[in-house]
């Protein structure tokens, strides 16, 4: 039995952070990151079953076309997504009343609709990039026993070319689902990419405002960066921890994002809103057929 200050349940039974109940998720899960942004995704929905809020936690369940699909919000950051993935994971996968872990286990679908920015030259903004790699700048993973699903070479190569200093997380590196990449990436609209996890959006992500940088090279290693044939194309927050925990806990995870900046070229998309309005039409009409 998970004690109670493991598997912390609100009064009347849902799940601490999220105050989801189990019935009020589906086995295909949308997260984003803005809680603004659920409602621009479950605009298209046929109906609306479930409408939760929590502190940044927004979630939304209904129907697409006849697909049952659920839509959260996890803002910024890997350590809401070791919130949302537990407490989701917990839904699908433990009895809340009794604390045990069932028998048989759900595997679930993850699908983060995202934005990011590229640092490849020749990555167009305005197209979308699925995330085949992803690397952790953060240490989320490290709290886990997680070597077996790390790419620990790569994880290597990573910190020797950027010479990190051992005052930083050391990286490591995981793969998406095989299955979800090839899924969203088949017809050509969406193309593969290596991205980077970092743990904030100025200094991390090499953005200088007043507060000096630690290595003022740092932008210049990522874009540099090449392992075989990788090449880091671009950063965001949350993609290392969707593909870690996903992967700990037996899910399946894809991270699709819409690209709205190159931070080589120094430009920003003068049409934010609808490329990512058309990452989620297109998001939505390919899990018709997943």
């Amino acid at each position: 039995m998970i004690k109670e200050s493991e598997l912390i349940l609100n009064k009347d039974g849902s799940i601490y952070h999220l105050h989801l109940q189990p019935n009020q998720i589906a086995d295909t899960i949308i997260t984003v990151g803005d809680p603004e942004r659920v409602e621009k995704v479950t605009k298209y929905f046929d109906e609306v079953e479930f409408i939760v809020r929590k502190r940044e936690f927004h979630t939304q369940t209904g129907t697409y076309k006849g697909k049952r699909l659920t839509v959260i919000s996890t803002g910024i950051g890997t350590d809401n997504i070791d919130i949302v993935f537990n407490e989701i994971d917990a839904l699908a996968n433990i009895n809340l009343k009794t604390r045990q872990v069932n028998k048989k286990l759900k595997k679930l679908k993850f699908i983060r609709i995202g934005t990011s920015g590229a640092i490849q030259k020749n990555i167009p903004i305005n197209s979308l990039i699925a995330t085949e790699t992803a690397i952790g700048f953060d240490s989320l993973l490290h709290f886990y026993k997680s070597e077996t699903i790390q790419e620990t070479k790569v994880a290597l190569e990573v910190y020797q070319q950027l010479a990190l200093t051992n005052s930083k997380s050391k990286p490591y590196v995981v793969n998406g689902s095989k299955k979800l990449l090839k899924h969203f990436t088949s017809s050509g609209e969406i193309t593969t990419g290596f991205t980077a996890t970092n743990v904030g959006f100025y200094a991390p992500q090499g953005r200088v405002l007043r507060a000096p940088l630690q290595d003022e090279k740092f932008m210049d290693k990522l874009s540099n960066f090449k392992y075989q044939k990788l090449k880091i194309t671009n950063l965001e927050m949350e993609t290392s921890g969707i593909y870690g925990m996903a992967k700990l806990l037996g899910h399946r995870a894809i991270s699709l994002n819409a690209i709205l900046a190159n931070r080589i070229t120094g430009e920003f998309s003068k049409t934010p809103e609808k490329i990512v309005d058309n990452l989620i039409k297109l998001t939505l009409e390919k899990l018709l057929d997943l």
